[in-house]
């Protein structure tokens, strides 16, 4: 075994989530035998319905339904579909607080720009779905966004959601045309922008129905599209809706990463990336109602929805509305004092830039608030492991994941109970069959190969958008080994059940 880096101290241990669910499953399941991470993993993997089904009730999922069978997959993994039984809404779930206690905190670089309480939260979601629902809006249809990463993004995701629409948080990355090209694939109904700028090179998208409503700058005089305020202008007083959908009610469109130069759209259903990301953030990060959590990333990467998904638990999401947090500077130090931030999110690529650059924040900063570090992307280098428990704080939570946005989900990820060990990720995430594989598709064990899913988990995407015999999606992600879901990343399964990216 590697030397650890971080040993969780009882304490943290006995007050853990992870602990806490390890409880209610002895209790429930009757399996006295459950009290290390080893073990609840493999029940996970080897009983689904039973893993699934406990953590639906330890997070406390709002549905109706019946939820036996949990899992039909008659026809394979890339078919597998989960609770079909079972009718929710997302924003629902995200919205089940609705009080005084601070929801969402923006940050600009010349200070504080917006505080929203749950209950101010609940009320604009509330006008600006029954806007949706008065403009036609109804279950299926597409909402684009065009947004920095500030409330108002999180704002219209929620109510697109309560309607029973497809949000797509339309990618930075992409040239004015790509951007075109898939708006015009997607054909939405409405179309979210800050400022009218932000509509250029859109005409197509826009003649063909799509309506345009711009969250902050003024509407032009031409009428192309509508301010925020006129839009919900006679919906002040709405009360919050939510339609009840299938499981699988398509939630999130996004851009997968290029197939031989294609854009292909992926469909990622409501239900599935709810109980994966609320297992993900209650059980894994820890994550709990005090906490202040910043993920700094755009408004289409991966960590973006697992910020939006943290309202469920009750935390208040910290968000910055700029990019502008240079790993050689104090910038991001500065934000975890200022915002109290417990759970730090960053971009692996980010920490490794900020090791090179030789500043300690611990003599700079107080940090006091600070209790996990998430990172994600690429594999964080062995030296910034180091640097973190050398540089920043000794007594952190350092979780590097493995995660995509082609699933929204982590296959490996930290949790609480686990020691961190430098280049590695602590272990495979609960309900994810994860294996290496070689060539043959036979499981490694401390051998490099194929990072593969075996058994189907609750995120997997429904499919590619305008792909309706569902060849391509098989081509891109079970081609590789028949049946099991592998893209081409190439890991190491450590003997003690770590992984090496």
């Amino acid at each position: 075994m590697p030397k650890s880096l971080w040993t969780p101290g009882q304490d943290r241990v006995d007050r853990a989530n992870l602990s806490r669910f390890m409880r209610f499953v002895r209790e429930e399941a009757g399996n006295a035998d459950l009290n290390s991470y080893a073990p609840l993993w493999r029940l996970s993997v080897d009983q689904p319905a039973k893993f699934w089904t406990l953590l639906w009730d330890f997070v406390g999922i709002r549905g109706s339904g019946e939820r036996s069978p949990v899992l039909v997959d008659d026809e394979g993994m890339a078919s597998a579909r989960w609770f079909p039984g079972v009718n929710l809404n997302f924003a629902h779930n995200l919205l089940r607080f609705d009080d005084e206690r601070t929801a969402i905190r923006t940050l600009a670089p010349e200070g504080e720009r917006a505080v929203l309480t749950y209950a101010q939260l609940n009320r604009r979601v509330a006008a600006l779905s029954a806007a949706m629902r008065a403009a036609g809006l109804a279950p299926g249809d597409r909402v684009a966004a065009l947004l920095p990463n500030g409330p108002e993004a999180i704002v219209a995701m929620l109510a697109a959601a309560s309607v029973g629409a497809a949000w797509f948080n339309c990618p930075a990355s992409l040239s004015q045309a790509q951007a075109a090209a898939v708006l015009a694939s997607l054909q939405p109904r409405l179309v979210f922008a800050d400022v009218a700028a932000d509509l250029d090179g859109l005409d197509a998208v826009l003649a063909s129905g799509a309506a345009a409503v711009l969250m902050r700058g003024p509407a032009p005089e031409d009428g192309s599209a509508t301010g925020l305020l006129a839009f919900v202008a006679d919906h002040a007083d709405a009360p919050l809706e939510f339609t009840p959908l299938p499981f699988d009610q398509p939630l999130y469109l996004t851009v997968a990463a290029p197939n031989d130069g294609a854009r292909e759209v992926l469909v990622h259903g409501a239900g599935g990336t709810l109980i994966q990301h609320l297992k993900e953030l209650v059980l894994h990060a820890d994550l709990r109602r005090e906490d202040r959590i910043f993920f700094h990333a755009d408004n289409d990467a991966m960590s973006w929805y697992w910020l939006a998904s943290s309202l469920a638990t009750g935390a208040t999401l910290v968000l910055h509305e700029t990019g502008d947090l240079p790993p050689d500077g104090d910038a991001l130090w500065d934000l975890v004092d200022e915002a109290g931030i417990t759970v730090l999110g960053v971009h692996a690529a980010w920490l490794d830039a900020a090791t090179r650059s030789g500043r300690v924040p611990r003599e700079t900063h107080r940090l006091q608030s600070l209790k996990t570090i998430l990172t994600a992307g690429p594999a964080l280098a062995a030296d910034s492991y180091e640097y973190v428990y050398r540089d920043i704080k000794e007594r952190v939570f350092l979780a590097p994941v493995a995660t995509g946005i082609d699933t929204l989900a982590c296959v490996a990820i930290g949790a609480p109970l686990l020691p961190v060990n430098a280049g590695e990720i602590p272990c495979r995430a609960l309900g994810m069959e994860v294996e290496v594989l070689d060539a043959d598709g036979h499981p490694l064990v401390d051998a490099e190969g194929d990072l593969a899913v075996c058994a189907p988990f609750p995120s997997m995407p429904l499919g590619y958008w305008n792909d309706p015999d569902g060849a391509r999606y098989a081509a891109a992600h079970f081609s590789r080994h028949p049946g099991v879901w592998c893209c081409g990343e190439r890991a190491t399964l450590t003997a003690h059940e770590s992984l090496i990216l």
